[in-house]
């Protein structure tokens, strides 16, 4: 029989994360899983540790690499009907992560679901407004634009027969996934109990460089947009403001001033580098990627379910 689901895990010298991921699984409430560890030349601990677990290893060469073409090939071994997408760098907060992400499945209609993200102690203090903005804290399980991550998504494998995820796309392979959909009369589905950790500990340079490959994918995807010096000012100063009254709020201004205005900078201008050669860029894509959402503070919903417990090793592996 097939399992009830296929992760894929895509890598690159994860070490020290790996591990927290597959730790998480293994406390998951659905057990009958296969996974799958996409890997494209981790010259580290990564395979090492992942082979400590039920992991099964394909490898792609890096010069081969792009976000899409590593998730063809992990699909590509997948033997279940329902395909599980997970960074190597998240881990899930909760045992019935993969429960509820499935949930939306039982309609038919739903091609992908994704949930629900949130940074960690050393995350950047606006990409926590991202996490916030991008993910809130209601589920839908109809949503009605073409937006999801794949950081931490499910989809249907007989879906992507019909349509294989983008190989020539620097990112967003997983937007350009869920605009096809979408267009094809799918549902996309937001579970917000289906949450996920996502470490990021960039440089201001690695935050630069990641917003202009998904401008440069973005604009791949909508040719006819663009992103001006004019966006670019406006969405640099609208978020500096917003995330500077919400560090007020939370009596933390002095803290994270100088990490906001060097985040959002970094991020928008990435972005205009990536888009400056395109077209107008819709409004509503531009509030979906790039302004706070109105109402943004509100009462988290509370959860029954209580957390898993990550053991010592995971940080013993990170300092090795």
């Amino acid at each position: 029989m097939s399992p009830v689901c296929s992760i894929i895990i895509r890598a690159f010298n994860e070490e020290k994360h790996i591990a927290r991921l597959l730790d998480g699984i293994r406390h998951q409430s659905v057990q009958d899983v296969q996974i799958i560890l996409v890997d494209s030349g981790s010259a580290d601990r990564t395979v090492t540790i992942a082979k400590e677990y039920s992991v099964e290893i394909v490898n792609i060469q890096p010069q081969e690499f792009t976000f899409g073409r590593s998730l063809n090939f992990g699909i590509a071994h997948a033997n279940a009907d329902l395909v599980v997408f997970a960074s190597a760098h998240v881990y899930p907060v909760y045992p019935d992560w993969l429960e509820r992400l499935l949930e939306p499945f039982s309609d038919e209609r739903v091609a992908l679901s994704y949930g629900k993200q949130r940074g960690m102690e050393t995350t950047q203090f606006s990409e926590h407004q991202i996490f916030k903005h991008w993910f809130p804290d209601f589920s839908t399980f109809n949503q009605d634009y073409p937006f999801c991550n794949n950081a931490n998504a499910a989809i249907r494998k007989k879906l992507w027969e019909q349509n294989a995820y983008n190989e020539t796309l620097p990112g967003l392979e997983d937007l350009a996934w869920a605009r096809w959909a979408h267009e094809q009369g799918y549902k996309i589905a937001y579970v917000a109990e289906a949450e996920i950790i996502h470490v990021h500990n960039e440089s201001w340079r690695g935050i630069s460089n990641r917003y202009r490959r998904e401008g440069m994918a973005f604009k791949m995807i909508y040719p006819q947009e663009q992103f001006t010096f004019l966006d670019l000012m406006k969405a640099f100063f609208t978020n500096v403001k917003n995330d500077l009254d919400v560090a007020k709020k939370e009596k933390k201004t002095k803290q994270v001033w100088k990490s906001i205005i060097g985040f959002r900078w970094n991020q928008f201008y990435g972005t205009y580098l990536g888009y400056h050669q395109s077209g107008p860029l819709t409004w509503q894509l531009k509030q979906t990627f790039y302004y706070p959402r109105d109402g943004q503070d509100i009462t988290k919903k509370d959860r029954e379910v209580r957390p898993i417990h990550y053991k010592d090793r995971v940080e013993k592996d990170e300092n090795k």
